[in-house]
């Protein structure tokens, strides 16, 4: 598969705290209520298709977001998922579908105990967004792809997900074999972990300031 992006290894600090039916948390910078927000950490769960399938009970991440000033450093570790499987890890706008712009941050890898690490270093955060101001010509490098884009205002996106590289991977954890594009190559399985225990207009990411 096409690695489009890739892991890099960065120090990143825990906290707690529990919000919005999750457990997450924040660091604060300074004093008073405009202080802002600098880390979290909550959880992702299984899908909305897992779940409705019957399949990956147990599996989750906990999630870790510190702001390094321009950027966050992202840590995201997994358990209870099927071994030795690739997964792809988005940036989402909605955790459930249709799931709307979808931000490519990287793989993760499970071990032979279901267990996957990965950092991933952005901007994760309430300035997390994408934008169109207008159409342009796009390169058509795999057959489903877009040769222009449609263009939109500022979107925020403060959702994660993570998908099945594989629809036989999907299929093999008796989940559902669909076909979707959240791979690099756009031919993935369902998505296995999401931010859904946050609302569709507050998710995690949302919180660092």
């Amino acid at each position: 598969m096409y690695k489009l992006s890739r892991r890099i290894s960065a120090a990143v600090g825990a906290a707690f705290l529990g919000a919005a039916g999750a457990t997450a948390a924040v660091a604060v910078t300074g004093a008073g209520a405009d202080a802002a927000l600098t880390q979290t950490s909550f959880q992702m769960v299984r899908s909305a298709a897992a779940a409705g399938a019957g399949c990956l009970n147990g599996a989750h991440a906990q999630v870790t977001v510190q702001s390094q000033g321009p950027v966050e450093v992202m840590k995201v570790s997994a358990a209870s998922l099927p071994r030795n499987t690739d997964f792809d890890f988005f940036v989402i706008q909605v955790p459930n579908t249709p799931f709307g712009i979808s931000w490519y941050q990287g793989d993760l890898e499970s071990d032979g105990q279901g267990n996957a690490q990965g950092t991933f270093v952005g901007r994760f955060s309430i300035e997390t967004f994408a934008v169109a101001p207008n159409v342009a010509p796009a390169p058509v490098v795999f057959p489903t792809d877009a040769s222009k884009n449609p263009a939109f205002n500022p979107v925020q996106m403060y959702h994660l997900g993570l998908w099945f590289n594989s629809p036989r991977d999907a299929a093999a954890a008796h989940c559902p074999g669909t076909v979707t594009p959240f791979n690099g190559e756009h031919n993935a399985g369902v998505q296995a972990l999401s931010t859904r225990n946050f609302a569709d207009q507050n998710g995690p990411l949302r919180q660092i300031h």
